[in-house]
């Protein structure tokens, strides 16, 4: 078993429960860990034989145009699924921060999803 991640992917999505808060895409930190059955990559060499890091990044990436959110649970639960659903990962745990308590370095929320599969 292999965990493939990708750390603090930085994104600009429309997400909050004011309506002004929706109104500009903000920056978010996404953060996708998969864990991979993906033994013959280790001998292969071959991408194919694991998921590719890349696609998934760009898909995350592009999720959020013309897309709001009121909560980060949401859309956490929402970027877990898409990921679930085409890249088939044993396990997918998303994490999102955002940049909206000055006090704070900030606020997250991560969810945690097995594969049904």
């Amino acid at each position: 078993m292999f965990t493939l991640r990708i750390v603090d992917l930085e994104v600009f999505f429309r997400v909050g429960v004011p309506d002004e808060e929706r109104a500009e895409p903000q920056r978010l930190l996404v953060t996708v860990e998969m864990d991979v059955d993906a033994p013959r990559a280790a001998t292969t060499d071959h991408l194919g034989d694991t998921i590719d890091y890349h696609r998934v990044s760009q898909d995350v990436l592009s999720y959020g145009e013309n897309r709001s959110w009121k909560l980060l649970e949401r859309l956490s639960a929402e970027l877990a699924g898409l990921i679930l659903a085409k890249y088939q990962p044993r396990r997918v745990r998303v994490e999102i921060k955002k940049f909206i308590i000055p006090q704070a370095r900030y606020v997250s929320v991560s969810c945690d999803y097995p594969s049904v599969g």
